[in-house]
């Protein structure tokens, strides 16, 4: 693949997609479909394995990615052996697969649709059917999810048509005249439909919960994925990054574009949970909300490439939870906190428990919070805008917050059980006093405590330097007294914290400790449970091109991103170093914004 071009489905791949393994597919062959409100993952053999409706966070309708023998799904593929590729309509989060059968070929057109004037009010998750070549035999199966064995789904019939129930939950399967059903049950609906060139077949779900349920026609639905295709051109077409890297930037915007939550202006971490970090391990986590540092960082790629309202709605978002609850590492896409984390029984992907819904970091406290919101504040100023007089009072409390607090203990970044003085806490401690004392003096923060924010910013940096820099190993360690080293340190070089050449060393100890091909894992001795943690990568990336190593950024990027072309531009949280192969939550909003952040600076504009 050349430098800068976007993921696209002609890679030629050592493995037939599409093919599942005791019922599982693998996670690269997913690509993620979105309407502002839920994301559906469709899977690369016709089948949609994962949808929670009708938010990104309720219970799921479709599971089957966490449940292969009785998880939800909504199948049309073709009936016998067939091929197939993936791709994203250019400039669009519209899908489509090609199927190439014996007899002919095939295109699967998918959406969560969209209208002119935005979100729908319910839910309408259409696929579309086009003949290609040849003559080529569909069929389809529609099975309602249990949701982990707590509703038990039914039918009603009605003059409008058949309904479909599970729990609060209601739903109409709609389709075009061609489509037959042969088999109707409480549980599942089956059926078939053929298709040969100029001809299509539409089947779609519109669904709702707890509310009136609109059943449009199904032309109309059929007419949507254009539109919906035709919007997500238009926002893409509004974006604007110059540089080598631009298709790549534009299609991890629109990754992006689908974890926020259009109700609130929150921004999922990802659209899944409990994906595991290592098959058959522990380490399997719900990304369903919002983080505080995600949410910063998505700001700002969208303020970057100019999708101001999204990033306008994001922080309003942010600054009202910070007012309201207070720095939480996380709350809900409502706004509301994060319950306790509790276990499902299902069987987990790849038979990974538990399976989880909550998070049991909603509790701790990491300092990374407070440099993750300053940061945020002053590129939104920096940009030209404004911040209003409740949040500049907010901002200047949280800053006096991490000036009494900075010498505690924390969690840290990777939310770790045992707390201690981890260095890249301290250095977003350091860096919220750092732009607090820079807003203050341009007037966009009150000022009052501005000079003991700046004495405690320079006795922040002080400590660092003298409790966690190891002089034997010439890196910063990942705490102090401790021999690990944390690839989430090389942050401090975008957050231009460091002086004497230490960052510099430091990068150097974390790409040859803990690198493992073009990827790194994210701390010491985490290889035995866990794959490699993709963010950590372009981190390293960056930092490398910010400390004046462009040329040998570059080449890693370029491999890096090659590795990651697994059909769709979808990426999870984690790859297998040896195979490739994802693995953790998607799409993770993490990764692709430590790619548009890592493109931007190789391109000359830095985040």
């Amino acid at each position: 693949m050349k430098a800068g071009e976007a993921p696209t489905a002609s890679r030629t791949e050592a493995r037939q997609r599409g093919q599942r393994t005791d019922g599982f597919l693998p996670l690269e062959d997913y690509a993620a479909l979105g309407d502002g409100r839920s994301v559906a993952l469709s899977g690369a053999d016709g089948s949609i394995d994962w949808w929670c409706a009708p938010n990104l966070d309720s219970p799921p309708l479709f599971d089957r990615l966490l449940s292969p023998e009785k998880g939800g799904c909504f199948i049309i593929a073709p009936d016998g052996p067939f091929t197939v590729t993936q791709r994203y309509l250019p400039g669009s989060n519209v899908h489509e697969t090609i199927f190439t059968a014996a007899d002919g070929e095939a295109a699967l057109v998918e959406s969560l649709n969209s209208n002119t004037a935005g979100r729908l009010p319910w839910c309408e998750l259409a696929r579309r059917v086009e003949g290609r070549r040849g003559i080529v035999r569909f069929r389809f199966l529609l099975r309602i999810g249990t949701r982990a064995e707590t509703v038990s789904p039914y039918l009603t019939h009605t003059a409008h048509g058949v309904l479909f129930h599970a729990g609060a939950l209601a739903g109409c399967l709609r389709r075009s005249a061609g489509v037959t059903i042969t088999r109707e049950e409480d549980g599942e609906t089956e059926g078939s439909f053929t298709v040969e060139p100029g001809t299509r077949e539409t089947l779609a779900i519109v669904a709702g919960e707890n509310e009136p349920l609109v059943l449009p026609d199904i032309a109309a639905i059929d007419q949507r994925i254009d539109v919906s295709h035709e919007e997500w051109r238009e926002w893409s077409r509004r974006l604007h990054h110059d540089g080598p890297y631009r298709d790549l930037v534009l299609r991890n915007a629109l990754a992006l574009k689908l974890l926020l939550y259009s109700p609130t202006g929150a921004i999922a971490a990802a659209a899944t949970t409990s994906l595991p970090e290592g098959v058959g391990g522990p380490k399997n986590w719900d990304y369903r909300y919002a983080w505080i540092r995600d949410a910063g960082y998505t700001i700002k790629a969208f303020l970057r490439i100019g999708a101001e309202a999204e990033a306008k709605a994001a922080l309003t978002w942010l600054m009202h939870r910070l007012c309201e609850h207070g720095p939480h590492v996380m709350y809900k896409l409502d706004g509301h906190l994060v319950p306790d984390e509790t276990e499902i029984d299902v069987p987990g992907w790849r038979n990974s428990r538990p399976v989880r819904i909550g998070n049991v970091a909603s509790c701790q406290h990491q300092h990374a919070v407070y440099g993750d919101i300053f940061e945020t504040a002053e590129r939104f100023v920096e940009c030209g805008n404004i911040l209003d007089h409740r949040s500049a009072d907010m901002l200047a409390q949280l800053a006096t917050r991490c000036a009494d607090h900075w010498r505690q203990m924390d969690s840290g970044i990777w939310e770790l059980p045992e707390e201690q003085h981890y260095t890249n806490s301290k250095i977003s401690c350091w860096q919220a006093l750092a732009r607090a004392v820079e807003l203050a003096d341009n007037g966009h923060i009150p000022a009052t405590w501005r000079d003991r924010w700046a004495r405690e910013r320079d006795r922040v940096a002080t400590w660092i330097d003298e409790h966690c820099w190891s002089e034997e190993r010439q890196t910063y360690l990942a705490f102090p007294g401790s021999d690990m080293l944390d690839a989430s340190i090389a942050l401090a070089v975008r957050f231009r914290f460091g002086a004497d050449g230490r960052m510099e060393k430091t990068i150097r100890a974390l790409d040859r400790d803990l690198g493992a091909g073009p990827f790194h894992y994210r701390y010491s001795g985490v290889a035995r449970e866990e794959a490699c943690f993709l963010a950590c990568t372009f981190w390293i990336i960056e930092a490398k091109a910010l400390l004046g190593h462009e040329e040998e950024a570059r080449r890693q990027f370029d491999t890096a991103i090659a590795r990651l072309d697994h059909g769709t531009g979808i990426y999870a949280e984690m790859i297998d170093p040896e195979t490739d192969a994802f693995l953790g939550n998607l799409p993770q909003g993490l990764t692709h914004l430590a790619v548009i952040q890592a493109a931007s600076t190789l391109s000359g504009h830095p985040l």
